[in-house]
């Protein structure tokens, strides 16, 4: 049997959900497979891109705008340049994501959105950075899904529901995701 020779073609996989709804943990699995397989992979987390690339923004309709628009053509450039780009990040109003997919069909890049579709209440439990908490002790306000919106994607490629797959299972949903439409 021989070894299977890793595509060259690049794509982005957009994952937006809730805070703490297992965004990052999966673009974390699937890149450490794909990379496994010989895949050229990045993830470009959103709280990473926060602290370097959109340094000074706030959490305001416009920034959370623009951050996301930042975001997507670091995606798309890399994308476009063959490398698997696996995006975390909330992206919590509809228009700012078509905006991202444009860019990519633009340029002929493909481009996959998956939305971590775990309800608030198991988000809440899983806290993963405390910000839950911190918003039902009064000390932060703005967090999306609580007190500022989030607009679940109408047509995503794929929904995931992570309080009911493990997650090998939704990592194998996405790899097959991505095989299906040709990334792999």
């Amino acid at each position: 049997m021989s070894a299977r020779t890793p595509t060259t073609r690049g794509g982005t996989v957009w994952l937006t959900g809730l805070p703490s709804s297992g965004k990052t943990t999966l673009a974390q699995a699937l890149a450490s497979q794909l990379t496994r397989e010989g895949h050229r992979v990045e993830v470009l987390d959103g709280d990473e891109i926060r602290t370097f690339l959109s340094a000074g923004l706030g959490f305001t309709r416009e920034d959370r705008d623009t951050n996301v628009q930042r975001i997507g053509l670091v995606a798309e450039v890399l994308a476009r340049n063959g490398i698997l780009v696996l995006v975390p990040v909330i992206a919590p109003y509809e228009d700012s994501r078509e905006a991202v997919r444009k860019r990519h069909e633009a340029s002929g890049t493909p481009y996959l959105e998956v939305h971590v579709a775990t309800p608030l209440q198991v988000c809440a439990v899983r806290d993963v950075k405390g910000l839950y908490a911190q918003a039902r002790a009064g000390r932060l306000s703005g967090l999306t899904g609580v007190d500022d919106p989030y607009e679940p994607p109408r047509s995503p490629d794929a929904r995931i529901e992570t309080q009911l797959h493990s997650v090998p299972d939704s990592v194998g949903l996405l790899h097959a995701l991505m095989a299906e439409r040709g990334l792999l």
